[in-house]
């Protein structure tokens, strides 16, 4: 599958299918379109990136021409704004048109990039699907186009009809992620299996190769390439030996977790090989110490709990900024993550095979059930056929419906001046979403400074800057090929993939005095963006007298914390 080149789109017309005779159920009807377009664009992105918080957004009028005018989605997190993009295609037509979000803008707190792309094109109505759920960008954009003289309409606060709630829907649907993780303050967690017509996951021998058609498989893979991690259990590594690689096409490689209390695990396995994608083991608190520094020695991360569980996991995966995790394990440890309340929504691939057994095994272990009016429900079900294979989909807990309004941090200092959510002397921050993410290095704010000619060069974020001045001067002639491609990378995501990669595989392309200089690197470019942003250079002033500790795996800069 080719990577999406293009992020915009031209003019073209664009028509409701459906025809009311009221006029204003006519333009009721064209929102509700126009955003569910919106929605569908904006998860583009799937597979191809992290993720992240998915924004689309329709440039259009809604006389009776029914035009759009242009269209964007954000490619990932630190990349170019949807809106921003949209105007881009726009151009002219901006003026006087409505711009169609299916998300309030604000990938970054203090950040007004999208919103100032809409007031500066000449935009005049933005209708919004959904305000945005994490309570410090909630209502701020609503708030500052209002300001600006823009009317703005949220989805269904005035009218709802059920062209409204299928657009909706696909708002809540295409962002389920961050809605859960505002909402439960836990990752979205998806639990996949494929079993036969009789309810097994294997043969009674415990051969379970294949169970699904190959289409299955293909979709597994697009489940496995929307998820920032996918979780096993310890009997799948032994039985199994999986790779759990997305094999989608797309550039996106999700961390792999094998949860196991005894480590009871061979010393030779296809997720010990972390060159392509990185693994973390999460076990009992002094478990197997030799087997941990047989790990810790092939690269893989382990992580110690003092009780293992899964909702322990979760919440540690939660403070490591992901959004999206895929449950692949069997039926013991799917059991104990139905239990203990962390799988929201259930993928069953069921094939028309009969392979019977007694001891054969299915997909749920043990939940202590003994009457059929305990059984757990799937809301929302639907059906899909894969070739011969029935993909069943539900909801175990629905997704948040967030359309209540959540008091801002404006709106609560103002009922009790006492309470502020910044109190901490530590400031943590990892994602741009974060409530300090404007801070983190793949924020969008490109910076400009001079290369070893002295030439000012544009680089799109600190992380793109960052990542290409490990080449930067190698006695590599290669190297300067490596410098280019990390300039152009898509997102600072890309770039950081792609400089790890080539550092890891080719660290004779690496510049010899990289690990005496990172530091300063980091410091020069990180300087440049607080000197050229005014905003960044507020919100960094204010946090004085507290410690800025970046929670990321890859941080070499803030993990010590920073004091100011």
């Amino acid at each position: 599958m080719a990577i999406p080149m293009r992020f915009a789109t031209p003019i073209k017309c664009y028509t409701s299918p459906k025809i009311f005779n009221s006029t204003n159920d006519h333009h009721h009807a064209l929102d509700a379109s126009y955003i569910q377009r919106a929605a569908e664009l904006s998860d583009k992105s799937a597979c191809f990136t992290a993720p992240h918080p998915n924004f689309g957004c329709v440039i259009a009028t809604t006389t009776t021409s029914c035009k759009v005018f242009g269209e964007g989605y954000l490619y990932a997190e630190g990349a170019k704004p949807a809106e921003v993009q949209a105007v881009e295609a726009a151009g002219e037509y901006c003026r006087g048109a409505t711009a169609y979000v299916n998300m309030e803008p604000g990938d970054c707190h203090g950040d007004y990039t999208a919103v100032s792309a809409l007031i500066k094109a000449g935009i005049s109505r933005v209708v919004i699907g959904m305000r945005h759920p994490l309570q410090h960008l909630r209502g701020k954009a609503i708030h500052t186009l209002r300001n600006e003289g823009l009317q703005v309409d949220v989805l269904g606060e005035d009218i709802r009809s059920a062209s409204i709630e299928d657009a909706l829907k696909a708002c809540r649907v295409v962002n389920a992620p961050l809605l859960y993780r505002s909402a439960s303050r836990v990752p979205f967690s998806v639990l996949k299996y494929a079993m036969t017509l009789d309810g097994k996951i294997a043969a009674s021998s415990g051969h379970a190769s294949w169970i699904s058609s190959k289409k299955s498989r293909s979709r597994v893979f697009e489940l496995r390439g929307r998820s920032d991690a996918v979780i096993v259990g310890g009997n799948t590594v032994r039985k199994d030996n999986p790779r759990l690689t997305p094999r989608h096409g797309g550039g996106h490689l999700p961390m792999r977790i094998v949860m196991s209390q005894t480590l009871d695990l061979p010393e030779v396995a296809n997720l010990w090989d972390v060159r392509e994608v990185p693994t973390i083991v999460a076990t009992q608190r002094g478990a197997r110490r030799s087997f941990q520094k047989l790990l810790a020695s092939k690269g893989v991360e382990v992580v110690e709990f003092d009780i293992l569980n899964p909702k322990d996991v979760v919440n540690y995966l939660f403070d490591r900024g992901y959004l999206s995790i895929l449950w692949e394990c069997g039926g013991t440890l799917s059991a104990s993550a139905i239990s203990s309340g962390v799988i929201h929504k259930v993928h069953a691939f069921v094939a028309p095979k009969i392979i019977g057994g007694k001891n054969a095994p299915s997909p749920v272990g043990e939940l202590g059930m003994v009457e059929m009016t305990q059984a757990l429900e799937l809301n929302d079900v639907s059906y899909e056929q894969i070739e011969r294979d029935m993909l069943i989909s539900g909801y175990l807990q629905p997704i948040p419906d967030m359309r209540p309004v959540i008091p801002s941090v404006d709106e609560t200092s103002a009922i009790d001046p006492s309470l502020s959510p910044y109190d901490s002397p530590i400031i943590f921050f990892y994602k741009t979403w974060d409530s300090y993410g404007s801070f983190s290095n793949f924020s969008h704010h490109p910076i400009r400074l001079p290369d070893e000619n002295g030439d000012y060069v544009t680089w799109s974020s600190v992380e793109h800057y960052y990542q290409a001045h490990k080449f930067v001067g190698s006695s590599n002639p290669d190297a300067r090929s490596y410098v280019e491609a990390i300039h152009s990378a898509k997102s600072p995501e890309e770039a950081a993939r792609m400089g790890r990669k080539i550092q890891r595989e080719h660290p004779d392309m690496v510049r010899g005095d990289w690990e005496s200089v990172k530091t300063e690197v980091m410091y020069k470019a990180l300087k440049c963006k607080f000197s050229i942003y005014p905003h960044l250079n507020s919100m960094l002033l204010s946090t004085a007298g507290c410690v800025l500790v970046e929670a990321s795996p890859h941080d070499l800069f803030w993990g010590g914390g920073s004091r100011w």
